[in-house]
């Protein structure tokens, strides 16, 4: 249609959404869907966060606010910093955005110009590439391989920076594999980095505290100080705190940076929901209980997947660091057919057989710029996981 932006050419919908929509399209037809794409954790937020919200409610707290985040919540956010990454910023540094996606939406924006590269590492998240084109900017991918975890090394980094370069994004734990990079291995990351000053680092934390056995978080800025003044620290309620639907997310970086953006958030939604951002003083303030307890949930759930997926033919499944999701490959499944007749090409065939035949629905992994894979989160719970293995386990005996 000639009358839609060029811009569109360059933008795909998201894939996770879609699969998710087609699950719900067939359950409402009546069939017996599994669904593991949605990338949100399935527990309810906890109730002194609801009861906050109730409160601001109540005390008529409805109205505009300023335009990235209030004062009490910028505090808030400060504090969490400082308390569990011992990074040091004042408000004047923080912006508050519509979840986390529109934050790093606003810093490309205000930031890339034509022609600007942004060195993305794959498998990623689907959004990554569209905003950086939606900004006018070429997204450059550094694939990580099975065989390191799914991790790029610093040689791959230094290889993929050019002149041209003006970002780095960087997400540990990672969605869609759930790798989570060590301090070791962020530290080989950040040497390169140091080494070319016009290379800002963008790092997305949204699933720093889904981590497991003994691994420990850690973020760019805290592990190599010397990045600090370019570093975009970004995170949010989302995953944390079972808090999906309420829509904060937040950063912490120049002051500079943070002005553009909220010049950028202004033109657009402008302030983030009043009630959401007082639940989420909440949610960092208050108790802090739940994330431990879900984390039990969610290693237990990692668990029993790749165990699971393990014993079906033709997948391989490494054990992801972080997050809820797993990654694996499919790779002994591609050339062969499925008992309903598909001859499996590719992940996206593979997944949409396994949708069809088995009423299983993942997403393929050429959405997360890594073939052959799928991602399925495990964000749901064990009777369904345990259901859906058996299933992927039919469905993989059943290729020949």
């Amino acid at each position: 249609m000639a009358f839609l932006s060029d811009t569109l050419a360059r933008v795909k919908p998201s894939p996770t959404i879609a699969v998710t929509q087609k699950a719900a399209e067939l359950k409402a037809a009546g069939r017996d869907v599994i669904g593991l794409g949605a990338g949100e954790p399935d527990f309810d937020t906890p109730a002194n966060i609801k009861e906050a919200a109730k409160r601001a409610i109540d005390e008529g707290r409805t109205k505009y606010t300023a335009v990235d985040g209030i004062p009490e919540l910028k505090k808030a956010i400060c504090a969490k910093f400082a308390r569990e990454n011992g990074l040091t910023y004042a408000p004047s540094q923080v912006s508050v955005g519509s979840g986390g996606k529109q934050i790093l939406y606003n810093a490309l924006m205000a930031t890339l110009n034509p022609g600007d590269e942004v060195i993305v590492a794959a498998p990623y998240w689907v959004s990554y590439p569209d905003m950086v084109y939606l900004a006018g900017g070429t997204p450059v991918f550094v694939e990580g391989q099975m065989q390191t975890g799914y991790k790029i090394t610093g040689e791959q980094l230094e290889a993929a920076i050019t002149p041209k370069t003006k970002w780095f994004i960087f997400n540990s734990p990672s969605n869609p594999s759930g790798a989570g990079y060590n301090r070791a291995e962020l530290k080989e990351l950040t040497d390169v980095l140091k080494r070319h000053p016009h290379v800002w680092v963008m790092t997305d934390d949204m699933y720093e505290h889904l981590t497991y056995g003994d691994f420990e978080f850690c973020t760019p800025a805290q592990v190599e100080p010397d990045l600090y003044d370019r570093t975009l620290t970004c995170n949010g309620v989302s995953k944390a705190y079972a808090m999906t639907g309420w829509r904060i997310g937040y950063a912490a970086g120049p002051e500079s940076l943070i002005k553009a953006m909220g010049k950028i958030q202004s033109q657009s939604t402008s302030n983030p929901c009043s009630i959401s951002q007082w639940a989420a003083v909440e949610a960092l303030n208050g108790p802090q209980d739940y994330i431990a307890e879900s984390r039990v949930a969610f290693e237990r759930r990692r668990d029993l997947v790749v165990r699971m997926l393990n014993e079906a033919e033709g997948i391989r499944c490494p054990t992801p660091e972080g997050a809820f999701y797993v990654y694996p490959s499919i790779a002994g499944c591609i050339g062969k057919t499925s008992a309903g007749g598909t001859k499996i090409t590719d992940d996206e065939v593979f997944a949409t057989a396994l949708l069809e035949e088995a009423d299983v629905a993942v997403v393929f992994g050429s959405a997360f710029g890594l073939s052959p894979n799928f991602r399925i989160s495990y964000a749901t719970s064990d009777d369904l996981l345990t259901e859906a293995c058996r299933r992927i386990q039919a469905f993989c005996a059943g290729l020949q």
